[in-house]
């Protein structure tokens, strides 16, 4: 089996990758060749066909990154799986009660555009493919946005996406019915065509075997808060990019955007539609500067070393590092 490399290898100059109080020296360190092997026999359950219809708009995930990176912690999350239910067992049989598993959540963290609702598109569908956990539900914290008249009404437009801008609550009390394992729990959904809660719609999550939860903010903590998203977690990703990668891949995603999804008359960003390429880029950068990087210095990477595990991307969008916690 592979030895995880020495902490040092983290480079300290990067300030994306800065040493904080509790790590990297509270986690182990894998270079990708060293966690690809960690795979052991996992098979290769996703073919390019099913990769082509889960990457998001500018990802460049291939095969390889499946099986390098995806695979090992799928095999990780198998067994992580199996022992949060024995554990279940074993109380459930101190208390006299039925033995009903409750779902396992998983957490996925990390800033606009580094790709985090990708990877957790690809590991809901990897980790479906396990004859073990075979029912698998995704929830983005999209969902628990304010809708947009009381963000408007509360003079948050300009903060969609900070910590005060979901209805934290709701949220929580979702999470609070899975994990107690009720029958049928509801999320509400979000439209990122009008950039609004979509009224009258719900997303029906029926007692799975895995939930992974998507957002910004799930690692976040509240001053006060009785409860915080984290509190239900098994397992928790924060997925890590340089700044300056981050926040080029989302001027790549707003200029694509702008020639699709923006021409839709229905779309809350179709006045940018014919805006000249150089137009159209300064608006893409201030917004990046004045609310994503912002919200992510602030709100976002304070939150990284709460994470079981950081997944590092290069500036190609693949992954160079993973740190996992030690136990």
């Amino acid at each position: 089996m592979p030895q995880p490399r020495a902490e040092t290898s983290l480079p300290p100059a990067d300030p994306a990758a800065g040493r904080g109080e509790s790590g990297p020296a509270a986690y182990r360190v894998f270079g990708r060749a060293e966690w690809a092997a960690l795979r052991a026999s996992t098979p290769l359950s996703l073919s390019a066909e099913d990769l082509e219809g889960l990457r998001g708009l500018t990802d460049r995930l291939s095969l390889e990154e499946v099986a390098e990176v995806f695979l090992p912690l799928s095999r990780l999350l198998n067994l992580q799986v199996a022992a949060a239910r024995g554990l279940g067992v074993v109380q459930d049989t101190f208390l006299g009660r039925q033995v009903v598993p409750p779902p396992y959540i998983i957490g996925i963290a990390g800033s606009v555009a580094v790709g985090k609702s990708t990877f957790a598109r690809v590991l809901q569908a990897i980790l479906a493919r396990w004859p073990d956990h075979p029912s698998v539900a995704l929830i983005t914290t999209d969902g628990f946005l304010y809708p947009t008249r009381v963000l408007e009404a509360r003079g948050l437009m300009g903060r969609k996406g900070f910590p005060e801008s979901y209805d934290l609550r709701k949220m929580i009390g979702f999470l609070s019915a899975v994990k107690a394992g009720e029958e049928v729990v509801s999320a509400p959904v979000y439209s990122h065509l009008t950039y609004d809660i979509v009224p009258g719609q719900k997303q029906i999550v029926r007692r799975p075997d895995i939930l992974i939860f998507e957002g910004l903010n799930v690692l976040q903590t509240a001053a006060g808060a009785p409860l915080l998203a984290s509190d239900f977690f098994d397992f928790s990703v924060y997925v890590d990019a340089a700044e300056e990668d981050i926040a080029r891949w989302y001027l790549e995603r707003f200029l694509l955007l702008q020639r699709t999804a923006f021409q839709q008359p229905r779309s809350y960003f179709h006045r940018y539609k014919d805006l000249p390429l150089e137009e159209a880029t300064a608006v893409a950068q201030r917004i990046w500067r004045e609310i994503n990087l912002r919200n992510l210095d602030e709100n976002i990477l304070p939150t990284r070393e709460r994470a079981r595990m950081v997944l590092r991307k290069g500036a190609d969008h693949r992954a160079q590092e993973i740190w996992l916690r030690r136990m």
